[in-house]
């Protein structure tokens, strides 16, 4: 004859006999932070002054160092990557 165990037995018991307690909308409360609509983003602002620092920056004369235009065209233009051609091995 198999021999109960009891300690399984009142396990058993126990665990059928539990009833969850029913779940509340306030149980949340505490828990999670209630949801806020993130707020519209503000635009950028424009300085009062932009129009004519604009202006300011179209009228100003571009500057340029180094060799004036006409000696460049005359100047010699080396080839810097020179390839030699390879010769080919007589047997």
């Amino acid at each position: 004859m198999p021999r109960r165990d009891l300690v399984q037995d009142l396990y058993l018991k126990e665990l059928k006999s539990y009833k969850a307690p029913p779940v509340k909308a306030s149980d949340s409360v505490g828990q999670v932070k209630p949801w806020v609509s993130p707020s519209a983003p503000t635009p950028p602002t424009v300085e009062a002054a932009a129009p004519t620092d604009l202006s300011e920056y179209d009228s100003q004369v571009v500057e340029v160092e180094g060799v004036a235009v006409d000696a460049e065209e005359d100047a010699e233009v080396e080839d810097w990557f020179v390839v030699e051609p390879l010769e080919d091995p007589h047997h």
